[in-house]
C-alpha cells in the first residue's frame, strides 16, 4: 500500500521594489504568484498544499525586513502555520546577506523551509543553502554597486546645478515638468524667505525672529505626499528659521554634503544680504559658545525622549536675577503651549537619572550580576569600583554622567535608560563583553505630578521631600494660634515675626485645616500645584470634609 506524503502548507511571497505598475490588473506580483502557485501544483503528490492568504509587498524595498507582507508571514510561520515559502527568485525574499541569516535561523526554528522556483534549489538540503548563499552575496554585491552609482548619479547632476529631488525648500517649487530638474520661485513663498533673512539682518536674534514671524502671520511650507499625508504650514521655531537661513539654495546654489554648486534654479535673495546674515550667524554662535561655558551644563541634552519620542531640550529663564534651568519637550520651544509637554525642573531630573544608574550599579555588583560570568576571587574589587563609579555619579562628574547614559524615555508611569557599556567597562577596569547585557539598561517606575506645565518625577516608593515653605507656615501657624490663645496681641506677634498684621492674620487659619490635609502638607504629598501663594487666594471653608474635598483628597 503506497504511504500517503504528509502535508506541506505553502505560503506564496512576492515582492516588487516601486509602485510602478502596480495599479494594472495583472501586475508584476500577479505573475510572480501565478509562477509561484504553479510549482506548487506541480509538487502536489510530495503533499504540498497552497495557502490561501496572498502576502504580498508592493512598492517596498528588498533592502529591510521591516515589510508588512513578510511580517505578517513570519507571524504565520512562528505559529506553525506555514511550512515551505515559495518565492519566484531569491532577492524578492531578500538582498542581504545578514537578513538572510536571520530569517534561516527563524525558519529553522518553526521547522519551515523555502523554495525558489526559477533557481534549482531550496533551503531542505544542505547543497541548498551553499548555492543560496552564493547567489544572496551576489545579489547583495549588485544592490550596493547599483547603491554607489546612484550616489555617483546623484554628486554628478548637483555639480551640473540640477536639483535631485527631496524636500522642496520654502519659496521653491519643482519644475512642472518632471524631466526638468530644477526648481521654479514661488514668490509667495519668496517673499516670506526674504522677510525672515531681513528680521534677522535687523535683531540678530532668532528668538526675536521668531517671535516677530509669528506676529506676521509667517508660516513654514505645507507639503502634501503621495500618501495625502501633509506636514508642516506652522509657526517658525527658532530651529527652522536656523535652518532656512543656512541654506545657500536660496542665493541660487545646489549644495551637497560639505560642498556647494552654483544652481540652474533662480536666487531669491542678494549677495550682500546672504553674506551679512552668515557673518551675524557665525559671531552668534561664538557668543553663545561663551556663555555656555560659563553656565551650567546640561548633561542629558540629546540623551532624553518624552513618551510620544519628542526630544527633551535644555532651556532655562531668568527669575529675580536666577537662572532657572529646564528639560522641555521640544514642541514646546517650537510650537508654543501644549497640555501634553513635559517641562522639568533640570538639576533635578539630572540627579535622579544619576541616582538611577549609580543604585543599578550597586544593585548589580552587591548580586554579583556585573560579569556574565561572576568572578568571586574579584568580586571585592569589582564592588569596590562600582561603588565608586555609583559615588562619582551622584555627585555628579558632567562628563562620566554624559559618557555612561546613551539614551533615555521619560514616561508618565516609567522612565528607561540605555547606557554604555565600553564606558562602565573602562571604569570598573573590566572588558565590554565581560559585561552582563542587563547592566546596559535600567528602568524604574515613576509617579507623575504636574504643577502647571512643570513636572516632578517620583521614582518607585522614594520618600517625596515636604515643601518647605507650606511646612514652615504650618509650624507658625500652630504657634502663632497657640500665642494668641494665651493673650499675646498679635501686634507683638508680626512684631517678633518681622511681618505685618496681615502676613498672621492670613497665614494663623492654616491651624485649622483638617487633620489629613496637615499630614499631607508635612509628608509631602499635598498635590504640587497647592503651593502657599495658591492656598491663600483659595477660599477654604471650616468643614474639614469641603477641605478635603477642594484640596483633592481622596
Amino acid at each position: 500500500m503506497m504511504a500517503v506524503a504528509a502535508k506541506v502548507r505553502c505560503a506564496i511571497y512576492t515582492r516588487k521594489s516601486s509602485d510602478e505598475g502596480l495599479e494594472q490588473s495583472f501586475n508584476s506580483l500577479d505573475a510572480q504568484y501565478e509562477a509561484c502557485a504553479a510549482y506548487v501544483a506541480s509538487q502536489r503528490q510530495e503533499g504540498w498544499i497552497l495557502a490561501k492568504d496572498r502576502f504580498d509587498d508592493g512598492g517596498v524595498s528588498g533592502g529591510t525586513l521591516e515589510r508588512p507582507a513578510l511580517q505578517q508571514l513570519l507571524s504565520e510561520i512562528d505559529a506553525g502555520r506555514v511550512a515551505m515559502v515559495v518565492v519566484y527568485k531569491i532577492d524578492r525574499l531578500t538582498r542581504s546577506l545578514a537578513d538572510f541569516a536571520k530569517l534561516v535561523e527563524r525558519l529553522d526554528a518553526s521547522g519551515c523551509s523555502f523554495v525558489s522556483v526559477t533557481q534549482a534549489f531550496n533551503t531542505a538540503s544542505s547543497m541548498g543553502r551553499l548555492t543560496l548563499n552564493v547567489l544572496l552575496s551576489f545579489a547583495q554585491f549588485e544592490r550596493e554597486v547599483t547603491a554607489e552609482r546612484i550616489r555617483d548619479k546623484i554628486a554628478a547632476s548637483k555639480r551640473q546645478g540640477m536639483w535631485m529631488g527631496g524636500i522642496v525648500p520654502l519659496g521653491y517649487d519643482p519644475h512642472p515638468d518632471p524631466k526638468v530638474r530644477e526648481l521654479v520661485v514661488n514668490e509667495a513663498e519668496a517673499e516670506t524667505v526674504r522677510t525672515i533673512f531681513d528680521l534677522y539682518d535687523r535683531h540678530g536674534n532668532l528668538i526675536l525672529v521668531a517671535r516677530e514671524a509669528a506676529a506676521l502671520g509667517l508660516r513654514s511650507k505645507r507639503y502634501v505626499f503621495r500618501t495625502g499625508r501633509t506636514q508642516g504650514g506652522n509657526v517658525f521655531s527658532t530651529g527652522h528659521i536656523h535652518k532656512v537661513l543656512l541654506n545657500p539654495v536660496y542665493l541660487g546654489r545646489i549644495r551637497h554634503k560639505e560642498l556647494v554648486w552654483p544652481g540652474r534654479h533662480q536666487a531669491i535673495l542678494n549677495e550682500d544680504l546672504w553674506n551679512r546674515v552668515q557673518e551675524n550667524l557665525q559671531a552668534s554662535a561664538r557668543r553663545g559658545r561663551g556663555r555656555r561655558s560659563d553656565a551650567d551644563p546640561a548633561l542629558l541634552a540629546g540623551k532624553l525622549r518624552d513618551e510620544t519620542g519628542d526630544r527633551l531640550t535644555p532651556t532655562s529663564t531668568m527669575k529675580a536675577g536666577r537662572r532657572h534651568r529646564y528639560y522641555v519637550s521640544n514642541r514646546l520651544v517650537a510650537g508654543g503651549p501644549d497640555p501634553t509637554g513635559w517641562r522639568l525642573p533640570a538639576s533635578k531630573l539630572e540627579s535622579l537619572v544619576a541616582g538611577l544608574v549609580a543604585d543599578h550599579l550597586e544593585r548589580a555588583a552587591s548580586g554579583h550580576q556585573l560579569l556574565t560570568d561572576p568572578d568571586l576571587r574579584a568580586a571585592s574589587d569589582l564592588a569596590t569600583a562600582a561603588r565608586a563609579l555609583a559615588a562619582s555619579l551622584r555627585r555628579p562628574v558632567p562628563s562620566l554622567l554624559r559618557g555612561v547614559l546613551v539614551s533615555g524615555v521619560v514616561g508618565a508611569k516609567e522612565i528607561s535608560l540605555k547606557l554604555d557599556r565600553i564606558t562602565i567597562a573602562t571604569a570598573l577596569s573590566v572588558s565590554a563583553d565581560s559585561l552582563a547585557s542587563e547592566v546596559g539598561k535600567v528602568s524604574a517606575e515613576v509617579r507623575l505630578r504636574r504643577r502647571g506645565v512643570e513636572v516632578k518625577l517620583i521614582v518607585g516608593d522614594r520618600a517625596e521631600k515636604p515643601d518647605p515653605v507650606l511646612l514652615k507656615t504650618l509650624q507658625d501657624a500652630h504657634r502663632w494660634t497657640a500665642a494668641l490663645r494665651t493673650g499675646t496681641p498679635m501686634g507683638d506677634l508680626a512684631a517678633e515675626a518681622g511681618h505685618h498684621e496681615v502676613h498672621i492674620r492670613t497665614r494663623a487659619p492654616f491651624a485649622f485645616l483638617s487633620p489629613r490635609i496637615q499630614r499631607a502638607i508635612a509628608t509631602g504629598t499635598l498635590a504640587p500645584e497647592l503651593t502657599l501663594r495658591r492656598m491663600l487666594v483659595l477660599d477654604i471653608p471650616l468643614d474639614w470634609i469641603e477641605q478635603e474635598r477642594l484640596f483633592g483628597l481622596p
